[in-house]
């Protein structure tokens, strides 16, 4: 234990955190020049991709230092506000944490918000300044901003630059002597974490776990304290770059557990892992159920791949504790899960992801937020869906959720950055100058509003330059109505939403629009109508593709003509009454892209 140090980086995202893991891998040998290739740890085509990371990733290293040899757990974290609850796992399971500030960018939302989750742990932090080798880069000026935030000694900021590996072996020395050894008893009866489970077809559910207290060997019986299940321990050992089988593991280890566990089910993330024979009397107390920020449902395109749906839910859900699903249908797209997203990203993600690792081609709907509606006679009811909102008469009053949100950006958007959050209905709490050209603004704003476009406007009038960070802080009463969108009179339950009353004139408008271009023509008039309750507040008609019945009668009576157009007029009436319209795709994913 004594030579063991766990550790995890954090930092803003796109500042290099697995650029530098790379070079920590390289330098400590953990992996060969032949198999090396940028973001190593990045396992997922979509990480590699769009160069983001989207799991944390768990890593054991040998290095030798002063005649020692020393094993480095490290957990690589995302940065993305998005996948916080990835970063909330690993920090639990670490001592030390290096905090990566790119030397061109500075100190960003994220950054601030990662750190005060490492410091809630009482993590030991070590701050490093990456992308030195840039011409762009401004030591001077973001040394400053992090004296400021963490208070440490301008000499204890490692400069560093992941792609060259400039200051990385400095990086390894700082961690073996700063980062404290992992405490615990290896006499003690076992307790370990469940930080992580990913799904193999071969060998089932593997759970990644951290030893606080005790010994586990190789086919001992453990139990799984939450799920209350039962297993031996087939095989046990430390992640390198594959999976590495030991004979035993003790405490301040990071390892993995195989024990042919079928079910997602009976493995849950932060659960205590201890010996059947000899178990520990408390509980490790991980981290809190996660709180889905946006609510979509997902549907099969096909209605018979529902089955199929509902078991590549289950094994994402393994990947990705933070997803959250339950069953519900709708009446314009048969059965389906109502699903619980951390932010947009999650979501785009999670249906990417559905795409390509498992094959399915799904629906999404227009996304939500959680609503609390305040009835005559029920009293509090928590609306996920528009389509389960009480009848308006029993209804006293709504609640939406509120958020505190934190955007860091250059003074000169400032104006522009305030007009957008009072828009979206957005008060301001506070402003800070963290230095004489950056600012901090807090804005209390409705969740609601920032689920759709809020971050993409955001990016656009900073010219990339703010980040943003939120927090769930309170439910207040708001003025918000149910908008319907009917086609010929029937209501298509996947595009209602709930809006504020002041915006729904004008998005009904944009969605009947918008929804005209988008359903193709049929033989008759289709109309397109918003709806509040009653009370229509737009139309758009599409127009049927017509045929020139009277195109054969040259000449002749009038009447021969009026007899063949009434007869098409008795046709186009009785194609109304039966003809339903199909809703193509692309017209639930428009209404994401309304502008």
């Amino acid at each position: 234990m004594r030579n063991t140090r766990n550790f995890c980086i954090i930092a803003h995202i796109d500042h290099g955190k697995s650029t530098i893991a790379d070079r920590l891998l390289q330098i400590t040998g953990t992996i060969s020049d032949r198999d090396l290739q940028a973001q190593v740890l990045d396992d997922m085509d979509l990480e590699r991709e769009r160069g983001i990371t989207i799991k944390s990733h768990a890593i054991n290293m040998a290095y030798e230092y002063e005649g020692e040899m020393y094993s480095l757990n490290l957990i690589d974290t995302p940065g993305h506000v998005d996948f916080s609850y990835e970063v909330s796992r690993s920090i639990a399971a670490c001592e030390g944490a290096l905090l990566i500030v790119d030397a061109t960018q500075g100190i960003q939302a994220q950054t601030i918000s990662n750190l005060y989750l490492a410091l809630e742990n009482d993590l030991e932090i070590i701050p490093v300044l990456n992308k030195m080798d840039l011409e762009n880069a401004m030591p001077e000026d973001v040394k400053d901003q992090i004296v400021d935030l963490i208070g440490c000694d301008r000499d204890e900021i490692i400069e560093a630059s992941g792609k060259t590996g400039y200051g990385v072996d400095i990086t390894l020395e700082r961690i073996i002597k700063n980062i404290p050894a992992p405490k615990g008893d290896p006499a003690a009866p076992l307790q370990a974490l469940i930080f992580d489970s990913v799904f193999n077809n071969f060998r089932g559910i593997i759970a990644y776990f951290r030893i606080i207290n005790g010994i586990i060997k190789k086919n001992d019986f453990v139990k799984f304290v939450n799920t209350e299940k039962e297993y031996n321990a087939d095989e046990i050992g430390v992640l390198k770059l594959d999976r590495e089988p030991k004979e035993q593991l003790s405490a301040g280890d990071v390892g993995y557990i195989i024990s042919g566990i079928k079910s997602s089910k009976e493995v849950k993330v932060g659960d205590t892992i201890t010996h059947v024979k000899n178990p520990c009397t408390n509980v490790i107390e991980g981290f809190e159920d996660v709180k889905p920020m946006v609510f979509a449902g997902i549907y099969p395109v096909d209605t018979d791949d529902y089955e199929e749906l509902r078991a590549s839910m289950e094994k994402l859900q393994l990947n990705d504790a933070s997803l959250t699903y339950e069953p519900e249908s709708s009446a314009a797209l048969g059965f389906g899960f109502r699903c619980g997203f951390l932010g947009l990203l999650h979501m785009e993600i999670i249906q990417e992801r559905l795409d390509r690792e498992f094959d399915m081609n799904v629906i999404t709907t227009v996304p939500n937020v959680s609503y609390k509606v305040i009835t005559h006679k029920q009293g509090t009811i928590e609306v996920h869906n528009p389509s389960g909102l009480p009848d308006q008469k029993h209804i006293d009053h709504i609640e939406e959720p509120y958020i505190t949100a934190q955007i860091i950006s250059k003074s000169s958007y400032l104006g522009s950055v305030m007009n957008l959050c009072i828009d979206k209905r957005g008060t301001m709490k506070n402003q800070v100058y963290l230095t004489s050209d950056r600012v901090e603004v807090t804005f209390e704003m409705p969740l609601g509003e920032i689920v759709f476009d809020f971050y993409d406007k955001l990016k656009s009038i900073s010219k990339g330059y703010a980040s943003f960070d939120y927090y769930q802080s309170s439910y207040k009463p708001a003025n918000l109505v149910k908008l319907d969108i009917l086609l010929n009179g029937e209501s298509v339950d996947a595009l209602s939403t709930l809006i504020h009353r002041d915006n729904a004139y004008d998005f009904g408008r944009r969605m009947c629009v918008k929804l005209k271009e988008l359903i193709p023509r049929q033989q008759f008039d289709i109309a397109i109508q918003a709806a509040i309750g009653v009370k229509i507040i737009a139309r758009e008609t599409i127009k049927a593709v017509r045929k020139d019945v009277t195109a054969k009668c040259y000449g002749g009576d009038i009447t021969r003509k009026r007899k063949l157009l009434e007869k098409q007029k008795k046709g186009k009436k009785r194609m109304r009454q039966v003809g339903n319209v199909e809703v193509p795709q692309q017209a639930f994913l428009a209404v994401l892209k309304l502008d």
